[in-house]
């Protein structure tokens, strides 16, 4: 029997490292990180890209970790460019010099995601469990300088959602094109911080109605993205256009997932790059067929007229909850599971004291900044 194969991904997240000098305590990368001796090397990552580009994807996220700590980061950057991939930078800005960011910019580097935890330097040097902010100010002005887009990117939580407006006044003084106030998704990290890093209801309100209010009065001039936390609203969000829909992910030692998160479910059976070809793990291998589709749907997703809106909702998600990545995603007020969020959201917010930090990992260089 031949089957129809999938439509083809439009966008890959390279993970190039999982090492990173920050400590943030939210982080979504695996609780296991991946040694420096095991990422791919330059070419590695050149036939990761050429692949890539014959299956469909036009643009990469180049993320970690911090990107930066690779020094054959140029190399990466020209061989997406060359395959013609648009690049964009995610990183801390740990590491940033003009000249890093220039010769980046003839490698072909398209644009840059600047990660920031608070807009007061002292509350954002604590989340980040490091002295970083001072070096995020300076890689904003050498990104504008340069002439590159700029995208502000946080991470909300309990102790930065009340900076709301300072955080986009930051990114209005830092001339970024864009910020995205992306709320905790529990996975890795921030799953095991979960208590610590639990926003109240209170706080979500008074953030979503600054947002929509500078959304109003910026229109035309910074783009603010949204994204509503999971736990809250009783709608189980899309998981990532669907699984193995729109974009696969490559895990610093060549690994291919769905999505980030994806490799804590059991019986997907993950494939390496180094041993398969990619459009063979886009379109056969287990690991993205596994939950593609409806067939796999139980119920009351199976009958549900959202089921090609919300597709489910997050596998990741409905294992970290249930313990089974089948089940609707508790998210979703008609799932039999939500009662469970109910009861986490009602739980007293922690301390950021009681915040386990992220560690980089073992291995050479795991820390030392470019």
């Amino acid at each position: 029997m031949t089957t129809t194969p999938p439509p083809p991904p439009w966008a890959l997240l390279a993970e190039l490292t999982h090492a990173c000098p920050l400590h943030c305590g939210y982080c979504s990368n695996p609780l296991e990180l991946n040694r420096r001796s095991r990422e791919l090397t330059a070419p590695e990552w050149a036939d990761v890209f050429r692949q890539a580009a014959g299956l469909g994807v036009l643009q990469t996220h180049l993320s970690g970790g911090e990107p930066l700590l690779r020094q054959d980061l140029e190399d990466i950057v020209s061989a997406a460019e060359q395959a013609d991939i648009y690049t964009q930078l995610v990183t801390s800005g740990s590491g940033l010099t003009g000249t890093r960011l220039a010769a980046l910019a003839r490698a072909g580097l398209r644009s840059v995601q600047l990660s920031v935890q608070h807009a007061d330097a002292a509350a954002s040097d604590r989340i980040a469990g490091a002295k970083a902010f001072a070096a995020k100010e300076s890689a904003a002005a050498l990104v504008r300088e340069a002439g590159l887009p700029l995208g502000v990117n946080v991470v909300l939580h309990r102790h930065n959602l009340d900076a709301i407006d300072g955080l986009v006044e930051l990114a209005l003084r830092w001339k970024a094109d864009r910020i995205e106030l992306a709320n905790t998704q529990f996975y890795g990290w921030g799953l095991l911080n979960r208590e610590a890093l639990m926003p109240a209801r209170d706080q979500l309100a008074r953030a979503a109605e600054s947002v929509s209010r500078w959304r109003r009065e910026l229109e035309g001039r910074l783009e603010i993205v949204w994204v509503a936390p999971d736990y809250f609203d009783g709608v189980a969000k899309p998981c990532m256009g669907g699984w193995g829909a729109v974009s696969l992910t490559v895990t610093p030692d060549g690994t291919a997932l769905p999505c980030p998160a994806a490799a804590t479910l059991p019986g997907l059976s993950p494939v390496n790059v180094r041993d398969h070809p990619l459009r063979w793990i886009w379109e056969e291998s287990t690991a993205f067929t596994l939950y593609r589709g409806e067939e796999w749907m139980p119920s009351p997703c199976r009958g549900c007229e959202r089921r090609t809106q919300d597709f489910g909702g997050c596998r990741c998600q409905a294992f970290a909850l249930t313990g089974d990545a089948t089940r609707t995603d508790p998210a979703c007020s008609l799932s039999p599971d939500h009662a469970m969020l109910t009861a986490l959201t009602r739980t007293p917010p922690g301390d950021l004291s009681d915040v386990i930090p992220r560690r980089p990992t073992a291995g050479p260089r795991a820390t030392t900044a470019v």
